[in-house]
């Protein structure tokens, strides 16, 4: 424990809103290999909180009450086997949003949108990439069109257009 957070949680902490927290945790737990910490109903029988450790993380949850507004999450996880865990998502009912590729920055991944609205880039580390050899590698035309499908996709999924609309990214100035 450090000083100042509780031994077991990191100074960040995401949250998630939706209306079915305990087929959440499902999903998280056949996905992404979760381990539920806590389950907390309230009076009107929802899930008032909840707590699920995926890797080194703790993702805090509770139920959307009727008058909030919808609220998905964007979240990023990295896993042992993108693939492995990608694969377990869509069975538990996730959709693709982004299809699995390698990145010019050495990471294997893609995006999928949860039963309940949120938006997960699934990842794993495949390769250490000097930050010189990335900005080489989105030149080529592999990397450049994985990204620009990652761009694409994303912005048609959160715009709701047909197409989404990308931008090459801009080698930093000195």
């Amino acid at each position: 424990m450090t000083d100042y957070t509780p031994t077991g949680y990191t100074s960040v902490a995401p949250w998630i809103v939706t209306d079915d927290t305990g087929a959440l945790l499902d999903f998280i737990t056949a996905a992404f290999d979760g381990t539920e910490l806590a389950r907390v109903s309230v009076e009107d029988g929802s899930i008032g909180h909840a707590e699920i450790r995926v890797g080194d993380t703790t993702l805090l949850a509770f139920d959307r009450r009727a008058d909030w507004p919808v609220m998905p999450s964007l979240l990023r996880v990295y896993v042992p086997d993108a693939d492995a865990a990608f694969a377990r998502a869509l069975t538990a009912g996730a959709r693709i949003v982004t299809e699995l590729s390698n990145s010019a920055w050495g990471d294997r991944g893609g995006r999928l949108r949860d039963p309940f609205g949120s938006i997960w880039w699934v990842m794993s580390r495949v390769e250490d990439v000097p930050e010189d050899q990335t900005w080489a590698r989105l030149s080529d035309p592999q990397y450049a069109e994985s990204m620009r499908d990652a761009q694409q996709t994303l912005d048609s999924e959160l715009s709701g257009r047909a197409h989404g609309v990308a931008s090459a990214p801009v080698v930093p100035r000195d």
